[in-house]
């Protein structure tokens, strides 16, 4: 057996199970020093299954502990995704003298001699920092027969009604609800009837209020909305945002219905939230999402665990021609990772003459400038064989940036896998700025300045070893690169 988190594909910078089946994150929640990460979790297989809650801690974000399993199924069914949130002055009545943590998730079984699924939102508690739960006996606590797809609570504190909010993913639409205690929910008000995108099954939402460039008295609010896979779509399941205004009741959407926002353009960033109770002092706004596609996620070719987070993001607010938009940069903490750095300046590529570089680890982050000369289409090649590369192109006519992983390595147990995702990126200065991500099998690529994110899984069947800049039929100048070494989380 190979020794655990060194096996074949296995991330060394990003979490993984140490083992079985792994989706949505849940639950995420800073509380005493610690951040929380719950996840979708089948302990008996590495394909999806009867849900529990994972659990995994971490001082910093980038380094975690994984912990026993946090929630098991029960008399009401299998534990679906959820949020966790610190009840500070006890309006639940489940602690004592101390605050302490409630999780609000999903139950999901089917009604009584049928096969239709049944969803109903369910409670539980903990009084020593998350390590052991405690049902509430009144479970559940928030049900609608009348709504199939029901799930995915993800509950805050709002200070200026004085009451948690809920929003609950209800099949084509987000639903909040509000309460004083946790346990009694009132209908608020519904979002989404004809907003975005309905693509598939909404999913997983969250909402949450950001500053405008920085600045506290312009405030706008958020709200993810993740789509389910819909074999209609060549994507697959994938992630939208909103912006707009929310008063404790009701969401109102900035932008045109038909406006669609996404949250990444690459394949591999679904159902993420945002963590609860990030102190004020550092009032960073830290979301993280689940690094796989249920188009293949079940097939990826990974044997002892399946599925990966991404790298934890920070969110910010940018005002922008097109309106306000998301903008996502990758923790600070990462740094604690890095290593030795090689720096080179005032490159030129010369047309159809690409420069190699040797990639010093398989482990890398690499900064970039392009700055565009005479060609059109230029980039970089992460290539471990002639057959087996990642291509991450732009395209100035067509204002492009793609992420090929058509040759990117193993890819036959699906095929909608080789694929190439793009999103458009206009130049800024004639400049084109890139932060890079690589592990060992995923590629997670910020444009300029992370106003663009593309999050790809890759498989390939051995390290990459070159990274080959290119320009096609014509110039291109880079201004600066920048290769840093990462090291991995796990140790040797």
């Amino acid at each position: 057996m190979t020794q655990r988190y060194q096996e074949m594909h296995r991330p060394q910078f990003h979490f993984s199970p140490e083992e079985k089946w792994m989706n949505d994150p849940n639950g995420m929640v800073f509380f005493n020093d610690e951040y929380h990460l719950f996840y979708q979790y089948h302990p008996f297989g590495t394909t999806w299954g009867p849900m529990h809650w994972g659990h995994a801690v971490s001082k910093d974000l980038i380094h975690w502990e994984q912990l026993p399993i946090a929630l098991y199924p029960d008399e009401h069914g299998a534990i679906f995704s959820g949020s966790a949130v610190v009840d500070w002055n006890n309006t639940s009545g489940f602690f004592q003298d101390e605050p302490g943590l409630v999780a609000i998730y999903t139950s999901a079984d089917t009604y009584p001699d049928s096969d239709r699924p049944r969803q109903r939102q369910s409670l539980a508690y903990s009084d020593d920092n998350g390590r052991t739960w405690t049902k509430y006996e009144g479970n559940p606590v928030l049900s609608d027969v009348n709504i199939t797809d029901y799930r995915d609570p993800k509950v805050f504190w709002h200070e200026e009604t004085n009451k948690w909010v809920m929003v609950l993913a209800t099949g084509q639409t987000v639903t909040i609800y509000t309460s004083a205690n946790l346990k009694e929910w009132k209908f608020a008000s519904e979002f989404g009837h004809q907003a975005g995108s309905h693509d598939g099954v909404w999913e997983c939402p969250d909402l949450f209020r950001l500053p405008v460039d920085g600045d506290e008295d312009k405030q706008k609010w958020v709200m993810f909305v993740s789509i389910g896979d819909n074999p209609e779509f060549k994507e697959g399941s994938r992630t939208q945002y909103f912006i707009g205004d929310f008063d404790g009741t009701t969401f109102v959407n900035d932008n045109y219905d038909e406006t669609v926002l996404w949250l990444d353009y690459g394949r591999d960033n679904y159902a993420g939230v945002s963590w609860s109770d990030i102190p004020s002092n550092d009032g960073r706004r830290i979301y993280i999402g689940w690094m796989s596609n249920w188009r293949y996620a079940n097939q990826v070719p990974t044997e002892e665990w399946r599925s990966a987070m991404t790298l934890p993001r920070t969110l910010s607010l940018r005002a922008s021609d097109d309106g306000v938009r998301l903008v996502q940069k990758v923790v600070s903490e990462i740094d604690s990772i890095r290593k030795d750095s090689k720096v080179y300046q005032d490159l030129t590529i010369e047309s159809n003459n690409p420069i190699i570089f040797h990639m010093m680890s398989s482990l890398l982050e690499v900064n970039l400038e392009f700055e565009k000369q005479a060609s059109n289409s230029f980039g970089l090649v992460l290539q471990g064989s002639e057959d087996e590369k990642t291509v991450i192109r732009y395209d100035a006519e067509k204002e492009l940036v793609a992420v090929d992983r058509a040759s990117a390595g193993d890819n036959v147990f699906s095929a909608s896998f080789p694929a190439v995702q793009e999103a458009s990126v206009k130049l800024e200065n004639n400049r084109l700025n890139l932060q890079i991500m690589i592990d060992t099998s995923s590629v997670e690529v910020l444009v300029n300045d992370g106003k663009v994110a593309l999050t790809s899984l890759i498989f390939p069947n051995q390290p990459y070893e070159q990274l080959v800049l290119f320009s096609e039929e014509g110039n291109t100048s880079v201004s600066s690169l920048k290769l840093t070494e990462l090291e991995s989380i796990w140790g040797k």
